[in-house]
C-alpha cells in the first residue's frame, strides 16, 4: 500500500483500475483547513496526464510495473515477434503495442517491454541506434554556411533531417527519442 502523503516522483500505484504515475507532487498546509497534496499524474497506459488533489491519509495499492529486455526478431503482418533473451521464447505482440518511434529498430535489436500484471502496454526502442542510410539528397557545396540539413532515409524506412555533408550508405547514430541525428556512426 501506498499512502498519499508518501508520494515521490516515479511511483506508480492503482487508482480506480488505473495505473498512475506521479510525475510532481506537491503538500500544501494551507493557515485554515487540512493539508492536501498536489499531484499530476500519468496513466502509464495510455499517457494521459491529469492534475489531482488527495488527502494524505488516502491509501492505494501498489503497481508494479514489468520491465524486460526482448529481442525484435520480425514482423509479419500486425504482429511483432520478440525472443526472451533467458529463455528463448518467442512472444508476438500487436503493433498498437509499439510506440511512435519504433520505426528506428530493426530486427534483432533489444527492446524493452513494459508489462503490468502480465499485460503488456508498452515496448520501448533503445535510446540510441545506429543505422545506414539508403537514399539520401546530394548535398550542394557552399550551402553549409547555415547548418542546413536534408531529408535522408534510413534502412528502416524512416526519414529524419541530416547534415548536408552525410550520404548514401554511411551509418549515422539516431537518438530514437527525438528522431534526431547525433552524429556518424
Amino acid at each position: 500500500m501506498v499512502v498519499a502523503g508518501d508520494f515521490k516522483n516515479g511511483i506508480t500505484f492503482d487508482m480506480d483500475g488505473q495505473v498512475m504515475q506521479v510525475i510532481e507532487f506537491q503538500h500544501v498546509k494551507p493557515g485554515k483547513g487540512a493539508a492536501f497534496v498536489r499531484t499530476k499524474l500519468r496513466n502509464v497506459i495510455t499517457g494521459a496526464v491529469v492534475e489531482k488533489t488527495f488527502s494524505p491519509t488516502d491509501k492505494y495499492e501498489d503497481a508494479r510495473i514489468d520491465r524486460k529486455d526482448m529481442q525484435y526478431l520480425y514482423n509479419d503482418g500486425e504482429l511483432y515477434y520478440f525472443m526472451d533473451m533467458e529463455s528463448f521464447e518467442q512472444m508476438p505482440l500487436n503493433a498498437d503495442k509499439l510506440s511512435e518511434n519504433f520505426k528506428y529498430v530493426k530486427e534483432e535489436m533489444i527492446c524493452s517491454i513494459k508489462s503490468y500484471k502480465g499485460n503488456v502496454f508498452s515496448v520501448e526502442p533503445p535510446m540510441f541506434v545506429e543505422l545506414e542510410i539508403t537514399d539520401a539528397d546530394p548535398g550542394v557545396k557552399g550551402d553549409t554556411a547555415t547548418g542546413a540539413t536534408k531529408n535522408a532515409t534510413l534502412e528502416t524506412g524512416a526519414v529524419i533531417r541530416v547534415p548536408l555533408f552525410i550520404n548514401q550508405g554511411e551509418r549515422v547514430k539516431i537518438d530514437t527519442r527525438t528522431g534526431e541525428y547525433l552524429e556518424r556512426a
